[in-house]
């Protein structure tokens, strides 16, 4: 999941929505499963899954049930947006697949439309009572959840981590089990990195061209380290002290410090350039999450290889700017996203296709889906268990970090906001101070929002 889970397929004018194979007076069932994922192309692998493994299985389980549900899949593999734009005309119109998935950012927003409503409202009590919540962390639920309420199933998640170069740090006198428990101890290691003449000592995503990375590796992470939330009882969190001191960090990093790179967080291709940097000992310290494991440094697959990956690599918690600082008080923080399978509003079965989807999610179906290299952290801690037993960075990931993780609130605005965010990077890097930069982002976030009665600061 480096990218977003991205929105899955509309139905693209599915005629009557489960509408039954001989026109509804029979007792064939006809549901449909939509994703952004086609086979020999865009996430073949889940397309795969759906059609090899999940249908024949599904429809044979429906069987010994005395049902006869027939399953189609309908594959995609084009830009996420464009997804998201054809699959809220879809559901807007009443049309749509009984089944799909989207990006959790994206639940606020289609709930708030309508295009998506209560699990428990469109399924009934099934939904409340599937035995598969009690295997969902709590935080993982909060991907899935509005206002209280849950919308879909979790599809899976991720989260961020710090991770360094250990041949680096040697080379700094740093530990090979480093593990910083303030915002200062980060600094105090860049220093040693920076006198030992690595290159770029910390890599924390900033500016406009990283785009949701500065967001999710940079800003959010920081806010919570500082205890700030972007947004809380209602209100978004403008120009506070949190946020004051999230903007500071990065002043201490790329303010003359020498510690950060300020030009690689203005290239095109920035964020490309620090992953390969980093795998060609450049960069000591990078702020990403287990995408940076599993895609990018990857000794077989990955698109910026690192052949001594096991070896030269380490992780750490995030810390919070100080011990107790974080959120709720926590000592460590993380961000996560993730995706989600929700069931039409306007399916004509939606009881079906509700198990339909938990049936993708069932220890079964989640073994199957991450086999042969696809293995990834599944919203289920007791899959999680036993397929991530030799990753050990996803081990940690899903033991330590998803426990103690915070999402992004997921409403409509938020995409304005991420970028308000990500302009307010770009001021410190190009030389404002933190307080101007929050001022500014603050301005904007009130026309972003309704005003300044929608912003605490």
């Amino acid at each position: 999941m480096g990218a977003a889970v991205v929105v899955v397929a509309s139905g693209l004018g599915l005629a009557g929505c489960g509408q039954s194979s001989d026109g509804g007076s029979g007792d064939t069932i006809e549901l449909t499963i939509a994703q952004n994922s086609i086979s020999g192309g865009k996430n073949a692998a889940g397309a795969d899954y759906m059609t090899n493994w999940v249908i024949p299985q599904f429809e044979a389980a429906e069987k010994a049930k005395g049902k006869n549900v027939k399953v189609k899949f309908v594959p995609s593999g084009v830009d996420d947006e464009q997804y998201k734009t054809k699959l809220s005309l879809d559901l807007k119109s009443g049309k749509g697949a009984d089944v799909f998935d989207l990006d959790g950012i994206w639940a606020g927003e289609f709930a708030e439309a309508g295009y998506l409503k209560p699990l428990s409202d469109v399924v009934g009590a099934d939904a409340d009572n599937w035995d598969g919540w009690a295997q969902i962390p709590e935080s993982v639920q909060g991907l899935a959840t509005y206002n209280g309420k849950k919308y879909a199933l979790p599809v899976g998640t991720d989260g961020r981590v710090l991770y360094f170069n250990k041949k680096l740090f040697q080379k700094a006198g740093l530990p090979a089990d480093w593990q910083p428990k303030s915002w200062q101890e980060i600094l105090d290691a860049g220093n040693k990195l920076k006198a030992a003449g690595v290159p770029v000592p910390i890599q924390i995503n900033a500016g406009t061209a990283m785009g949701e990375a500065t967001t999710m590796q940079g800003v959010l992470p920081l806010l919570a380290g500082a205890g700030g939330q972007l947004m809380q009882d209602g209100k978004w969190t403008g120009a506070s002290q949190a946020m004051k001191d999230a903007l500071g960090f990065y002043q201490k990093i790329y303010g003359g410090s020498g510690l950060g790179d300020p030009k690689l967080q203005q290239e095109a291709k920035g964020r490309d350039k620090s992953f390969q940097q980093f795998a060609g000992n450049e960069i000591g310290i990078l702020l990403e999450s287990d995408y940076l494991w599993r895609g990018v440094l990857n000794p077989e697959t990955g698109v910026a290889k690192m052949a001594d990956r096991d070896q030269s690599v380490g992780y750490a918690l995030i810390p919070a700017e100080e011990p107790g600082k974080g959120i709720n008080g926590q000592d460590f923080i993380s961000m996560s996203g993730g995706g989600l399978r929700a069931v039409n509003p306007n399916s004509a079965h939606p009881k079906e296709a509700f198990e339909l989807a938990a049936f993708t999610l069932s220890p079964d179906g989640l073994k199957e889906e991450t086999k042969n290299g696809n293995v990834r952290i599944t919203p289920r801690s007791d899959v999680n268990k036993e397929i991530l037993s030799s990753e050990p960075l996803l081990t940690y990931i899903s033991d330590k970090v998803v426990p103690l993780t915070a999402f992004r609130p997921p409403v409509a605005a938020y995409t304005q906001v991420s970028v308000a965010l990500q302009e307010a990077t770009a001021e410190v890097v190009s030389g404002k101070t933190p307080d101007q930069a929050a001022a500014d982002y603050q301005s904007k976030l009130e026309g972003i929002v309704g005003g300044a009665g929608n912003v605490a600061s």
